[in-house]
């Protein structure tokens, strides 16, 4: 008797737990991950989409005609779809404009962790995603304290990982593919093998370093280009992958091995490193990579977010016209 084959997407899930990253609540639906990620460029591609215009008029009703307060609630009323069809958690996303603001990054998640409450939506099922600047680690560390749970975004140097674990945060979600694209580009080639891709090697090194020295902050695996980045890091605790490579794991029935494991990183030779601001702030500049990709995405997440104003502001003002 022949033995039953079974999908990658099932085979890595014995390894990792896979979370969608998508605003789009059908592929959500149809995937049905653990958790779910989003962020200002995907909540902008689906509130742009006709089928979720409901929830664009929603968020501007319930917000009074306020855009900022517009922006809020269609985040978490994006959230609150989102979150059912998934078991676990949706992370949400502060304001890319509060990434140097600790204050202001503290007043944002405490105002959307207090909407989805409105929903009657537990905090426990909601992560907040704050940039990790040092800002937002610190912001981060303290939120924690208060029983809200982060997702550290927008990270790319070791130097962010080593200051969000320190800080006792739930989650980071480092950035394989755009590491992976800056260096693509800086070496003048099309492609990098798996086997040196730097953006596999990143998250293998803080999967290997947090292991060593037991700390709780889970590591997500973030921002694909190819399968082959995604199995790559089969083993590390959670992987946020987006549905047009959910559909190509799981069309594909090849063997998957486990490459992470937290028992074999316990045996590595992998001092502890402390750092204070200075020497974080230090650590994190000699990264050209990671310097350059953390103002970039914070410049991105910031322009999609602004879009999503304006749309917000245009629905805004046809609606009270329509009702003049």
């Amino acid at each position: 008797m022949s033995q039953l084959r079974i999908s990658q997407l099932d085979s890595l899930r014995r390894f990792s737990l896979v979370v969608a990253d998508s605003g789009d609540i059908d592929a959500i639906a149809r995937w049905k991950p653990q958790d779910a990620t989003t962020n200002p460029s995907l909540l902008l591609t689906s509130a742009e989409d006709p089928r979720w215009r409901p929830l664009v008029d929603e968020a501007i009703k319930r917000a009074g005609g306020e855009v900022g307060a517009g922006m809020d609630w269609l985040f978490v009323l994006f959230g609150r779809e989102i979150l059912k069809h998934v078991a676990g958690r949706v992370s949400t996303e502060v304001d890319a404009r509060l990434s140097f603001d600790t204050e202001g990054s503290l007043e944002k998640a405490r105002r959307i962790v207090s909407l989805y409450g409105k929903l009657g939506i537990a905090r426990e099922r909601v992560l907040i995603k704050l940039a990790s600047t040092w800002e937002g680690i610190r912001a981060a560390e303290r939120l924690e304290r208060e029983g809200i749970r982060c997702n550290m975004t927008l990270l790319f140097s070791f130097a962010q990982a080593l200051a969000c674990a320190d800080a006792g945060v739930t989650l980071i979600s480092p950035f394989v593919g755009r590491i992976y694209d800056w260096h693509k580009q800086a070496r003048k080639v099309e492609d990098i093998p798996i086997a040196e891709d730097p953006g596999v090697q990143s998250v293998t090194r803080i999967f290997n370093y947090y292991k060593k020295h037991g700390y709780a902050t889970q590591i997500m695996g973030a921002s694909f280009r190819k399968t082959g980045q995604i199995l790559a890091l089969a083993g590390c605790d959670l992987l946020t992958i987006a549905p047009d490579l959910l559909q190509k794991l799981a069309s594909s029935q090849e063997p998957v091995e486990r490459k992470l494991s937290a028992e074999e990183a316990k045996k590595l030779a992998i001092p502890r490193i402390d750092l204070d601001e200075k020497a974080f702030r230090w650590m994190h500049n000699e990264d050209a990579m990671a310097s350059d990709k953390l103002a970039d995405g914070i410049r991105r997440f910031d322009a999609d977010a602004r879009k999503l104003e304006k749309l917000i502001t245009s629905l805004s003002a046809a609606s009270e016209a329509t009702a003049k």
